[in-house]
C-alpha cells in the first residue's frame, strides 16, 4: 500500500522525536511492503518565524491532501512569557483542529509491566490500567467568545456547546466502548454548568441506541480524584474540551512518564497523530527527549487511519522490548544507562 503522510515536526523537541517516528514507520513499511511519502510542513513557532502565521494555508493544503498527519509539538518560551503576544504557536494548533474538523481527541492511558515502579502511584493502584479518554476538541471555552471589558479590568471566556457537537463525540465514545468492555463514563459538572447539563441529557438520550453499554455519569472533580485512587476502574471516558485537557494530562503520568503516551485527533475526513507531551524547549537539541510517545502515535496511525493492526503491533512490540531491556532515555533510566533520542529510534527501527 502507498501512503501520503503530512509531517508536522513543529517546535522544541518536536523535530527530534518526529525523526525517530519516521525511522520506525519506514522500517515497518519496509517489513510489510508499504510505500510512504512524507510531506513536511511548518506549524507553530517555526511557522511564525518563517511566514508570520502558526498554521499557514500551505500547511493546511498539505494536511488536507494527506492520508494522515503525524505531528510533533508546538510552543516556545518567548511566547509563553509574553502575555501581550498577538500571535502564538498554540493558535496554530487550535486553528488546525478547527479547519481539519478534528473534533475527537483519543487519549489512551495504559501501563507497561516493566515500568510499574516508575509511576508516582502505588503499583497495586495502577496495575491493569487501560483506559481511553475521548475529549471534545473543537468546541467549549477554548473556542468561545473571549475578551476584556471595563478598561481591561474584567476578562471573560465563554463556554458554548451545541447538542450536535456532543452527539458526534458521544457516538464515538459509545462505539469505542462496544469494542472494549462496554463501559462508558460521561464526565461533566452538571451540578453547576449549563453546558454540562446539555452534555448529560444528550448522552442519556443516546443510551437506548447502545443498550449493551453500561453508562455512568461523574463530576469532573470526582474523576480527578479517582484517577489517582483507582485508575483501573475506568475504561472509556468522554468529556468536553477543558475538562479533557486537564484530566488527560493527569492520567498521562500514571504510566511513569509523559514521554510514553500517544494520541489521535479524529474528524470526519482527517486524522492527526501526536505525542501528548509538549515542546519541552529546555531539552531541544540535547538528544535526551523520549521519542516513544511519538513512535506509539505512529502505531496508532497504522492501526486507526490505515486499518493495519499488525503494523501497529510490530511497533508496540518493539517499544515493549526496548522498555524491558532498558533501552530508554534519561527520564526512565532511573540511575542506569540512558540512551539518546536518536539511539532509541535506531534501536526500535532495527528491532522491527
Amino acid at each position: 500500500m502507498k501512503f501520503n503522510i503530512a509531517l508536522l515536526a513543529g517546535d522544541g523537541i518536536g523535530p527530534e522525536v518526529i525523526d525517530q517516528a519516521v525511522k520506525v514507520s519506514d522500517a515497518v513499511a519496509k517489513k510489510f511492503g508499504h510505500d510512504i511519502t512524507w510531506k513536511p510542513a511548518l506549524t507553530g513557532a517555526a511557522a511564525i518565524d518563517a511566514v508570520g502565521e502558526p498554521y499557514p494555508d500551505s500547511t493546511h493544503d498539505v494536511c488536507v491532501a494527506a492520508d494522515a498527519v503525524l505531528f510533533g509539538a508546538i510552543g516556545h518560551p518567548r511566547y509563553d512569557n509574553d502575555p501581550s503576544a498577538k500571535v502564538r504557536p498554540e493558535q496554530g494548533l487550535l486553528k488546525m483542529r478547527k479547519k481539519l474538523g478534528l473534533f475527537a481527541n483519543v487519549r489512551p492511558t495504559f501501563t507497561f509491566p516493566s515500568l510499574l515502579d516508575k509511576s508516582p502511584l502505588k503499583q497495586e493502584r495502577i496495575e491493569g490500567t487501560d483506559l481511553v479518554f475521548l475529549r471534545e476538541l473543537t468546541g467549549g471555552i477554548y473556542f468561545g467568545e473571549k475578551g476584556r471589558r471595563d478598561n481591561g479590568e474584567t476578562a471573560f471566556d465563554n463556554c458554548v456547546y451545541t447538542r450536535a457537537e456532543v452527539q458526534r463525540l458521544a457516538k464515538k465514545g459509545f462505539e469505542l466502548a462496544m469494542t472494549r468492555s462496554k463501559k462508558l463514563c460521561c464526565v461533566d459538572k452538571a451540578n453547576v454548568l449549563e453546558t454540562s447539563r446539555l452534555w448529560r441529557e444528550t448522552v442519556q438520550a443516546m443510551e437506548k441506541d447502545y443498550p449493551e453499554v453500561e453508562v455512568s455519569y461523574e463530576f469532573v472533580d470526582a474523576v480527578a480524584m479517582r484517577l489517582v485512587q483507582w485508575p483501573n476502574s475506568y475504561d472509556v471516558l468522554i468529556t468536553e474540551n477543558l475538562f479533557g485537557d486537564i484530566l488527560t494530562d493527569e492520567a498521562s503520568v500514571i504510566s511513569g512518564s509523559m514521554g510514553l503516551m500517544p494520541s489521535a485527533s479524529m474528524g470526519t475526513d482527517a486524522a492527526l497523530f501526536e505525542p501528548i507531551h509538549g515542546s519541552y524547549p529546555q531539552a531541544t537539541g540535547l538528544n535526551i527527549a523520549n521519542p516513544m510517545a511519538t513512535v506509539l502515535s505512529a502505531a496508532m496511525m497504522f492501526e486507526t487511519a490505515f486499518n493495519l493492526p499488525e503494523e501497529g503491533k510490530a511497533i508496540r512490540n518493539a517499544v515493549n522490548k526496548a522498555l524491558a531491556e532498558g533501552i530508554v532515555t534519561e527520564d526512565l533510566a532511573d540511575g542506569g544507562k540512558a540512551y539518546g533520542t536518536k539511539e532509541v529510534g535506531d534501536w526500535l527501527a532495527a528491532n522491527i
